[in-house]
Formats: structure tokens, sequence, C-alpha cells
């Protein structure tokens, strides 16, 4: 089995910054792409961001120029660091990682369970 683990996030003010990590554990041969997408309350799940084994980048329009992904290799952790946050960056956060594991022939896109994050204006 193969574990995504997110922390972070919260209440910020519009302007403010907030920060998300998600970490992966278990039976991991290798990581491929992580990345990070939000769904907002009646909408459809998005991409944010995403990056590649790597370390190439690639953001949603909405978001590039505040948000940062980077990821640790080592620590199978991937980061999005979010500033100059506005309203409509609320959103439940999700991320993502596409895993080769120990024990499937093939990659396997894997999500974690989400976390909050709410944008006052």
């Amino acid at each position: 089995q193969v574990q995504l683990v997110e922390s972070g996030g919260g209440l910020a003010q519009a302007g403010g910054s907030l920060s998300l990590s998600c970490a992966a554990s278990g039976r991991i041969y290798r990581i491929n792409a992580m990345g990070w997408y939000r769904q907002a309350p009646g909408k459809q799940r998005e991409l944010v961001a995403v990056v590649s084994d790597t370390g190439s980048t690639n953001y949603a329009d909405s978001v590039k120029g505040r948000f940062t992904i980077s990821r640790d290799n080592a620590k199978n952790t991937v980061y999005l660091q979010m500033n100059s946050l506005i309203p409509e960056d609320t959103a439940d956060y999700y991320c993502q990682a596409n895993v080769k594991s120990t024990f499937r022939l093939t990659s396997v896109d894997y999500w974690g369970q989400g976390t909050q994050v709410t944008v006052s204006s």
C-alpha cells in the first residue's frame, strides 16, 4: 500500500500566506510526478500545480506568480507555498502522486485525504 498524508492549510486573510505539505509512504519504488489539486464547493476538481521527478513545474494560470510547488525526493514529500491568497483560492486541496510501487507492475495515481483552505476577504 501507498499512503499520502497532507498537513497544513487552514484559515488565512486575503493577501496572506499558507503552506501545504504531503508525505508519501509505503511500498514505494519510485515517485514520478507529484501535484496539488483543489475543489471548491459546487465545482470540479482542478489542477493547481505539478512537479515532475526532475523538478519541472507547471501551474494553473490562476495561481502563477503566487503559488510555488516543490518536492523533496529524499523525503517523498511535495510542498505548496501559497502567497497573496485571494478568496477564490478557498477550496479543499488534494495532493496527488504517480507512484511505481513494489507490488504493481505499472505506476498508479494516489491521492491524499484533502485539507481545507479558507481565505477570508
